[in-house]
Protein backbone atom coordinates (compact mmCIF):
# COMPACT_ATOMS: atom_id res chain seq x y z
CA UNK A 1 0.00 0.00 0.00
CA UNK A 2 0.88 3.64 0.01
CA UNK A 3 3.29 4.85 2.65
CA UNK A 4 2.23 7.66 4.94
CA UNK A 5 4.07 10.87 4.24
CA UNK A 6 6.36 10.61 7.27
CA UNK A 7 7.21 6.98 6.39
CA UNK A 8 8.01 8.07 2.85
CA UNK A 9 10.16 10.99 3.99
CA UNK A 10 12.09 8.83 6.47
CA UNK A 11 12.63 6.10 3.89
CA UNK A 12 13.86 8.49 1.19
CA UNK A 13 15.99 10.41 3.66
CA UNK A 14 17.81 7.29 4.88
CA UNK A 15 18.24 6.03 1.29
CA UNK A 16 19.92 9.30 0.32
CA UNK A 17 22.02 9.36 3.51
CA UNK A 18 23.29 5.84 2.82
CA UNK A 19 24.50 6.96 -0.62
CA UNK A 20 26.02 10.24 0.54
CA UNK A 21 26.36 11.45 4.13
CA UNK A 22 23.99 14.34 4.88
CA UNK A 23 22.28 14.25 1.48
CA UNK A 24 19.12 12.74 2.97
CA UNK A 25 19.00 15.39 5.70
CA UNK A 26 19.19 18.15 3.09
CA UNK A 27 16.49 16.46 1.03
CA UNK A 28 14.23 16.16 4.09
CA UNK A 29 14.68 19.84 4.96
CA UNK A 30 13.81 20.83 1.38
CA UNK A 31 10.78 18.51 1.39
CA UNK A 32 9.21 20.41 4.26
CA UNK A 33 10.69 23.83 3.41
CA UNK A 34 9.41 23.73 -0.17
CA UNK A 35 5.84 23.70 1.13
CA UNK A 36 5.90 27.20 2.55
CA UNK A 37 8.26 28.60 -0.05
CA UNK A 38 7.05 26.93 -3.23
CA UNK A 39 4.01 24.69 -3.02
CA UNK A 40 1.59 26.85 -1.01
CA UNK A 41 2.37 30.06 -2.94
CA UNK A 42 1.92 28.21 -6.24
CA UNK A 43 -1.44 26.80 -5.13
CA UNK A 44 -2.64 30.23 -3.98
CA UNK A 45 -1.35 32.00 -7.07
CA UNK A 46 -3.43 29.83 -9.39
CA UNK A 47 -6.43 29.68 -7.05
CA UNK A 48 -6.45 33.50 -6.83
CA UNK A 49 -5.96 33.92 -10.57
CA UNK A 50 -9.11 31.96 -11.38
CA UNK A 51 -11.21 33.28 -8.49
CA UNK A 52 -10.34 36.88 -9.34
CA UNK A 53 -11.94 36.37 -12.75
CA UNK A 54 -15.28 36.03 -10.95
CA UNK A 55 -14.55 38.90 -8.57
CA UNK A 56 -13.50 36.86 -5.54
CA UNK A 57 -10.23 37.46 -3.78
CA UNK A 58 -8.57 35.46 -1.06
CA UNK A 59 -7.46 37.37 2.00
CA UNK A 60 -8.13 37.88 5.66
CA UNK A 61 -10.13 41.09 5.72
CA UNK A 62 -13.87 40.58 5.72
CA UNK A 63 -13.48 36.88 4.97
CA UNK A 64 -16.45 34.67 5.78
CA UNK A 65 -14.97 31.30 4.98
CA UNK A 66 -11.69 29.58 5.61
CA UNK A 67 -10.34 26.75 3.51
CA UNK A 68 -8.18 24.24 5.35
CA UNK A 69 -6.07 22.18 3.01
CA UNK A 70 -4.25 19.02 3.95
CA UNK A 71 -1.83 17.13 1.72
CA UNK A 72 -2.81 13.49 2.08
CA UNK A 73 -0.34 12.00 -0.34
CA UNK A 74 2.53 13.15 -2.54
CA UNK A 75 4.06 11.23 -5.41
CA UNK A 76 7.12 13.27 -6.36
CA UNK A 77 7.51 11.34 -9.60
CA UNK A 78 10.76 10.97 -11.45
CA UNK A 79 12.28 11.89 -14.76
CA UNK A 80 15.31 10.13 -16.14
CA UNK A 81 14.95 11.59 -19.62
CA UNK A 82 13.82 8.48 -21.45
CA UNK A 83 11.22 7.51 -18.87
CA UNK A 84 9.13 9.43 -16.41
CA UNK A 85 6.56 9.09 -13.67
CA UNK A 86 4.40 12.16 -13.22
CA UNK A 87 4.28 13.88 -9.87
CA UNK A 88 0.86 14.01 -8.24
CA UNK A 89 -0.77 15.04 -4.98
CA UNK A 90 -3.94 14.14 -3.11
CA UNK A 91 -5.39 17.00 -1.11
CA UNK A 92 -8.40 17.27 1.15
CA UNK A 93 -10.01 20.66 1.61
CA UNK A 94 -12.47 21.71 4.28
CA UNK A 95 -14.45 24.89 3.87
CA UNK A 96 -15.50 26.36 7.21
CA UNK A 97 -17.47 29.40 8.29
CA UNK A 98 -15.04 31.58 10.19
CA UNK A 99 -17.67 32.91 12.59
CA UNK A 100 -19.04 29.57 13.75
CA UNK A 101 -16.36 27.08 12.72
CA UNK A 102 -19.11 25.10 10.98
CA UNK A 103 -17.88 23.00 8.08
CA UNK A 104 -19.89 23.77 4.96
CA UNK A 105 -18.01 21.67 2.43
CA UNK A 106 -15.41 18.97 2.13
CA UNK A 107 -13.59 18.48 -1.14
CA UNK A 108 -10.98 15.92 -2.07
CA UNK A 109 -8.59 16.56 -4.89
CA UNK A 110 -7.25 13.22 -6.07
CA UNK A 111 -4.19 12.71 -8.15
CA UNK A 112 -3.69 16.33 -9.23
CA UNK A 113 -0.93 15.92 -11.74
CA UNK A 114 0.74 18.41 -14.01
CA UNK A 115 3.11 17.70 -16.85
CA UNK A 116 5.86 19.94 -17.88
CA UNK A 117 5.38 19.55 -21.61
CA UNK A 118 9.05 19.74 -22.53
CA UNK A 119 10.03 17.17 -19.93
CA UNK A 120 12.55 19.48 -18.31
CA UNK A 121 11.21 18.84 -14.82
CA UNK A 122 14.24 17.03 -13.43
CA UNK A 123 13.87 18.28 -9.86
CA UNK A 124 11.15 16.78 -7.73
CA UNK A 125 10.51 20.16 -6.06
CA UNK A 126 9.62 21.69 -9.42
CA UNK A 127 7.40 18.76 -10.41
CA UNK A 128 5.51 18.81 -7.12
CA UNK A 129 5.18 22.61 -7.26
CA UNK A 130 3.40 22.31 -10.60
CA UNK A 131 0.94 19.77 -9.16
CA UNK A 132 -0.01 22.27 -6.45
CA UNK A 133 -0.54 24.91 -9.13
CA UNK A 134 -2.88 22.50 -10.92
CA UNK A 135 -4.71 21.70 -7.68
CA UNK A 136 -5.23 25.40 -6.97
CA UNK A 137 -6.65 25.91 -10.43
CA UNK A 138 -8.93 22.87 -10.17
CA UNK A 139 -10.27 23.91 -6.76
CA UNK A 140 -11.06 27.41 -8.02
CA UNK A 141 -12.79 26.01 -11.12
CA UNK A 142 -14.80 23.66 -8.91
CA UNK A 143 -16.02 26.53 -6.71
CA UNK A 144 -16.84 28.69 -9.72
CA UNK A 145 -18.84 25.88 -11.32
CA UNK A 146 -20.65 24.83 -8.14
CA UNK A 147 -21.57 28.38 -7.19
CA UNK A 148 -22.45 29.14 -10.83
CA UNK A 149 -20.26 32.24 -10.68
CA UNK A 150 -19.98 34.34 -13.79
CA UNK A 151 -16.88 36.03 -15.09
CA UNK A 152 -16.95 39.72 -14.38
CA UNK A 153 -16.60 42.06 -17.30
CA UNK A 154 -13.62 44.40 -17.29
Amino acid sequence: GKLTESEYVDKKSSEYNSKEEGKGDQWKAAWYGDRKERFEPKFLELFDKYMSEVGITAGTEGAQYRIEINTDFTEPGWNVGVMRQNASVDLSCKVKKIETGEQVASIRIRNASANNFWGTDFTSGYRVQETYAKAGRELAKFFIKKAKLRKIKD
